[in-house]
């Protein structure tokens, strides 16, 4: 159950290609005939290697060839011979239940890659006693929505039994796998007050070492440490993932921004949706050319007004650091 340091896995299992681009050798390029160039060969694809292992301890098994969530997850399944719905989420180089290190659409080069799997079921009762529970509810990408936040002095944070890191897989009997994160979080604003209700949860499967965990774990030295290049896996839902480079300081700092609204306005946090909204901000000369290219390919989310405006204005209004 012990881990071995990241950097010594990969000492003792990994080769140069792997966790890094790679190409593979080609053959010799023919001599040129005089006064004709040689033809270029055909660039090789990279091949991109990752190793994984269960959070609650397993061997290191090392992945490759997937394009989305849906396939990584597929993959790391038949590495450890598990079906991949019992895989609630993966975190980035860390075993813990740490939401700040939640994988989403981009997978550094050098990325250690931990699933965690489902574990004990649970039952609790809740009663709404105010309008917001404080709960903030992410997805996995793959059907399972979950809890990244519980606000301290909340309903639900007096509740031992809810931990961060637990899916919510149904709300009073009816199951919500499946459902976006938001669309659960719309499902448990509209809940009655006073009227008691029952959330089923699967929390993560935990190692003897986080038994006891409540909430957001604290850092280990040498835990969560960013891979020194900053090119990144971009995992998409239509099409083949990209190799491309990594956020900039500015556009890391407005996601932070964005996605804070997002968790203020809808109870949802989301690091991708955050950026995608950035990257449309940026090409917006206003807030309500913002609203109409949200609402043509984000419409499902149904974005407050005013909330569009403030997305706008976070990315785009002086102050507010538009590059």
């Amino acid at each position: 159950m012990r881990r071995a340091g990241r950097h010594g896995r990969q000492a003792q299992e990994g080769s140069p290609m792997e966790n890094c681009v790679g190409q593979e050798l080609g053959t010799p390029e023919p001599a040129a005939a005089e006064g004709i160039p040689a033809p270029r060969p055909p660039r090789a694809r990279p091949r991109l290697v990752f190793h994984t292992q269960l959070a609650h301890g397993s061997p290191t098994g090392r992945i490759e060839g997937f394009t989305n969530v849906k396939e990584l997850y597929a993959k790391i399944a038949e590495v450890f011979s598990i079906s991949p719905t019992e895989i609630l989420f993966c975190t980035l180089n860390t075993h813990k239940v740490d939401m700040q290190k939640l994988l989403g659409g981009q997978i550094g080069l050098e990325d250690f890659i931990f699933a965690h799997v489902r574990g004990e079921t649970k039952e609790v009762e809740v009663t709404k006693t105010e309008d917001a529970l404080g709960l903030t509810i992410t997805d996995n990408g793959a059907g399972y929505a979950f809890i990244k936040r519980i606000k301290e002095g909340s309903i639900i944070n007096r509740i031992q039994t809810v931990c961060v890191g637990d899916s919510i897989e149904a709300i009073n009997d009816q199951t919500i796998v499946g459902c976006r994160h938001y669309e659960v979080a719309r499902m448990l604003r509209e809940l009655p007050r006073a009227q008691p209700f029952t959330l089923r949860l699967v929390q993560p499967k935990k190692a003897f070492d986080m038994i006891g965990q409540r909430t957001r774990s604290s850092k280990s030295p040498g835990e969560g440490r960013v891979a020194s290049g900053k090119e990144t896996l971009r995992l998409r839902a239509q099409g083949p993932a990209t190799l491309e480079e990594g956020p900039s300081p500015f556009e890391e700092e407005a996601a932070r921004r964005v996605d804070d609204l997002l968790e203020s306005y809808m109870g949802i946090r989301d690091s991708e949706l955050a950026s995608t909204m950035v990257a449309a901000a940026k090409e917006s000369p206003s807030a309500a050319q913002l609203a109409h290219d949200l609402d043509s390919v984000l419409g499902e989310f149904a974005f407050p007004q005013e909330f569009v405006a403030e997305v706008w204005a976070a990315v785009c209004q002086p102050g507010g650091g538009r590059s």
